[in-house]
């Protein structure tokens, strides 16, 4: 493909924050794909329909941020596998058959544990019930953990959660607990890897929980860091991984599907800490 003008974009609401731009274009540098173009842009759910079906055969795919990765499913012409059993897709790939999307948010999570040293998973937690939560049940599953806990708000806002788990052929204790941060903490205390899929500070109520040393933390927030959730499991010696982690992994997937090409990670990596220094 190299020599052909293509472009991506990520879309989202809001999005000023993403760093996927940095990510693919990064990529496109280190493959020579010097004729790609990679753009974030503001669109909401009810603007997604529009915005795909305006786009020109140039255009090689679409990363898909919140509140995007389940409408995203409706408006595709083939769903994978993975996708449609999370419920929950973060990349539309424009192919000859049509839109197909895909979910790379669950090798994310599972290669930014790995990374942490983390190859089974028995005792598992995960915070909130959306779409990036029903990823995190695939890659638990993925990793042993069948049965997590998953800790909620409101037990009657799972529904969807709960319809992905019985696709995975997962079982997670769903407690609405979130409510009430005393006792939400005391389910953290025996996990041996606790996922946050919260949104901003929702979870940094919970960082002074009586954490074990040997449970790994994944935060997928990564604007500003370290969370307070994340600086409280730090302090008590926890192994934390960012969602700088994540959001590394699943572009690297996200390149390969439109391209063609292996994600260079290195390069990607370098370009995201670079960034991530010039923010701060």
């Amino acid at each position: 493909m190299n020599g052909t003008s293509r472009r991506a974009a990520v879309l989202g609401s809001p999005i000023t924050h993403s760093l996927s731009p940095v990510l693919h274009g990064a990529a496109y540098a280190a493959l020579g794909l010097g004729d790609w173009s990679y753009d974030a842009h503001e669109v909401d759910e009810a603007g997604l329909p529009g915005f795909v079906d305006a786009l020109g055969t140039e255009w090689a795919g679409l990363s898909l941020t919140m509140p995007l990765k389940r409408v995203a499913i409706e408006i595709a012409d083939r769903v994978s596998p993975l996708a449609g059993a999370t419920g929950a897709a973060n990349t539309m790939i424009f192919t000859p058959q049509g839109r197909l999307v895909e979910n790379t948010d669950v090798i994310g999570i599972v290669e930014s544990l790995r990374a942490a040293g983390v190859d089974r998973v028995e005792n598992a937690v995960v915070l909130g019930a959306g779409g990036t939560a029903q990823a995190a049940l695939a890659a638990l599953r993925d990793l042993g953990a069948t049965a997590p806990t998953v800790l909620v708000r409101s037990a009657s806002r799972a529904g969807e959660l709960r319809d992905a788990a019985e696709r995975l052929d997962v079982s997670p204790v769903v407690e609405a607990v979130l409510a009430d941060p005393a006792r939400a903490a005391g389910f953290l205390t025996g996990a041996d890897v606790v996922i946050s899929t919260l949104p901003g500070s929702a979870a940094d109520e919970l960082g002074g929980a009586r954490w074990r040393s040997r449970t790994t933390v994944l935060d997928v927030v990564y604007a500003p860091w370290p969370t307070a959730f994340a600086a409280g499991a730090a302090t008590a010696g926890c192994r934390i991984v960012s969602g700088l982690d994540m959001l590394l992994h699943q572009a690297v997937a996200q390149v390969e599907l439109m391209t063609g090409r292996p994600g260079p990670v290195e390069a990607m990596r370098a370009a995201l800490d670079s960034a991530v220094l010039a923010r701060r």
